[in-house]
């Protein structure tokens, strides 16, 4: 599919990846990249690099590549499927699990759950690795995900998470005793400058990014609580946690090495999750339960108090 598009002089300076993400709605910053870096993307006739940066004066084609058939192995997966309807499906996500293929993991991800599930009505836009999947938890994060059957859903939720509309709400226990109750960390979020498997809080290169917590119960050293989601950026409440000196318990990657509970991983859910219906415009919103793990784990501090 071909798309045609004429930049507004006030829009100069803008790299034409940043300027593509925001008129091609449902279309990755990354996916758009991939697109100029393959010649897909023309300006004037002639094909550009990412960094290319709009005069405001331009004709620029964009050609978008017929979604392909995932050479992606179905499984069969005992899925926790909490909704499905034509358009949406939300899932709980268990620990342990990755949710698209990738290095390591390219037969037990919940893609290769949902291709079994969906045969063949998942959404296209976010490429042949990444059918129906419009935002990700990391693998070691339990809790809700929404997965797009179609192409009509896949923009509607990628708008709505765009303009920071979506209802996302976390629960979490942390190292140390928070002393307020409810508090915001206000800090752009990009890759780590040293180590690139990292993020970082980076005033300079990150992008915006917030979150708004508040304490549910304190223990003994640690402390339960409630985020809530302003923005959505890749760990951000592992990055904004540990960037105020409480970092997830569990977490090794940015916190403590050590983890006295042995909880493979970090102790957060994706607990709430809200959104407008693509088709019908109705707002829904929809809980997970808390994982065995995580009730045993608060059992644990309580009885630490």
């Amino acid at each position: 599919m071909r798309q045609q598009f004429q930049p507004d002089p006030l829009q100069a300076g803008t790299r034409i990846d940043q300027y593509l993400s925001q008129v091609c709605g449902g279309l990755s910053r990354s996916y758009l990249q991939k697109l100029l870096k393959s010649g897909q993307v023309l300006v004037n006739g002639a094909p550009v690099k990412a960094n290319y940066k709009l005069a405001g004066d331009e004709q620029i084609e964009l050609e978008i590549p017929q979604a392909q058939e995932p050479e992606i192995a179905a499984r069969k997966m005992d899925l926790d499927i909490l909704y499905e309807d034509e358009d949406i499906l939300i899932v709980n996500k268990p620990k342990g699990m990755v949710v698209h293929p990738a290095a390591g993991h390219f037969d037990d991800t919940l893609v290769n759950g949902l291709m079994e599930h969906c045969r063949g009505q998942l959404s296209g836009i976010n490429g042949v690795m990444r059918p129906g999947i419009v935002h990700r938890i990391d693998r070691d994060t339990t809790g809700i995900l929404v997965v797009c059957k179609n192409d009509l859903a896949h923009n509607s939720i990628a708008e709505q998470l765009k303009v920071h509309s979506v209802t996302r709400v976390y629960q979490a226990v942390v190292w140390g005793v928070i002393k307020e109750d409810d508090g915001t960390v206000d800090a752009p979020i990009g890759r780590h400058p040293v180590d690139r498997k990292k993020m970082s809080v980076n005033y300079q290169h990150g992008r915006e990014a917030i979150t708004h917590y508040h304490v549910l119960e304190r223990f003994s050293g640690y402390t339960y609580i409630e985020c809530r989601l302003e923005t959505g950026r890749t760990h951000q409440i592992r990055v904004h946690m540990a960037s105020i000196h409480h970092p997830l318990l569990g977490d090794t990657v940015y916190g403590p090495g050590r983890d006295p509970f042995h909880l493979e991983g970090q102790a957060l859910h994706a607990g709430v999750l809200g959104l407008i219906h693509p088709r019908t415009g109705k707002y829904m919103e929809f809980e997970a339960p808390l994982p065995d793990y995580f009730r045993q784990l608060l059992d644990k501090l309580k009885k630490m108090k």
